[in-house]
C-alpha cells in the first residue's frame, strides 16, 4: 500500500520552465534501475549539475537554492511532456514532492503521477502566476493542498482555486490504495454480489 494524500501544507519549489519533458526530468541513463528507490538524486539531474557532476552544482537552479523547500513542485505550463516514462514520478516523488502544481499536464505523465502517489493539480495560468510571484516574492509561503475538498490556497493570501481529479483516483490517493488494494478493499462487495448471483 502506497501513502495517502489528503491535506498537504508546505512550502513550494518554483520551476518556471515551460515545456519541461521527461528526459530533462529524469536522463534517459539512469533509466536502468527497475526498484523505484534512488531516483530522486537523478532528478534534473543536466540542470541541477555542472556536467552532472554532483560536486559542481549550478547555483541558479532552483533545487539548488536553499531558500525554496518543500513537498510542492509549482511547475510552468506543460510539464512532463515527450516519452511515457514512468521514472519520471518516480524521481520526483524519490526527491520528496507529493504534489506537482501546473497549469498543463501531459496525460501520460498525469496519469503515472497518479498510479505512484504524486498529486498532479492542474490550475489555471493566472493562479500559476500568482503561485510563482508569492512563491519569489517569499520563499517561505505555505500552500495547502486539499485533496479531499479539491483545493490549493496560498496560506498568506487566502487565495485559493479548485482543481479536479478522477474520482476513483482520489479515493486511491486518500486511502494509498493501488489498483489492486482497491480491489481488495472491495473483496466484501464482491463476494455479496457474486452470492446474489450465484
Amino acid at each position: 500500500m502506497g501513502k495517502s494524500i489528503n491535506i498537504i501544507q508546505s512550502r513550494a519549489v518554483p520551476l518556471t520552465i515551460e515545456n519541461i519533458d521527461t528526459d530533462q526530468i529524469i536522463p534517459a541513463r539512469f533509466l536502468k534501475a527497475t526498484s523505484r528507490d534512488g531516483f530522486g538524486k537523478n532528478l534534473f539531474r543536466d540542470w541541477r549539475y555542472e556536467n552532472g557532476d554532483e560536486q559542481k552544482p549550478k547555483a541558479g537552479f532552483p533545487l539548488n537554492n536553499p531558500a525554496y523547500s518543500g513537498k510542492i513542485l509549482v511547475a510552468a505550463k506543460n510539464f512532463g511532456c515527450g516519452s511515457s516514462r514512468e521514472h519520471a514520478a518516480w524521481a520526483i516523488k524519490d526527491y520528496g514532492f507529493d504534489v506537482v502544481v501546473s497549469s498543463f499536464f501531459a496525460d501520460i505523465f498525469k496519469n503515472n503521477a497518479l498510479n505512484n502517489f504524486l498529486l498532479p493539480v492542474l490550475v489555471s495560468e493566472n493562479f500559476l502566476q500568482q503561485l510563482f510571484d508569492e512563491v519569489q516574492k517569499d520563499p517561505s509561503t505555505v500552500l495547502e493542498v486539499n485533496l479531499e475538498d479539491q483545493y490549493i490556497k496560498i496560506a498568506s493570501t487566502g487565495a485559493k482555486e479548485s482543481f479536479d481529479i478522477n474520482s476513483y483516483k482520489k479515493t486511491c490517493l486518500l486511502n494509498g490504495y493501488d489498483d489492486i488494494d482497491y480491489l481488495l478493499n472491495m473483496k466484501p462487495e464482491i463476494e455479496k454480489f457474486e452470492k446474489q448471483y450465484a
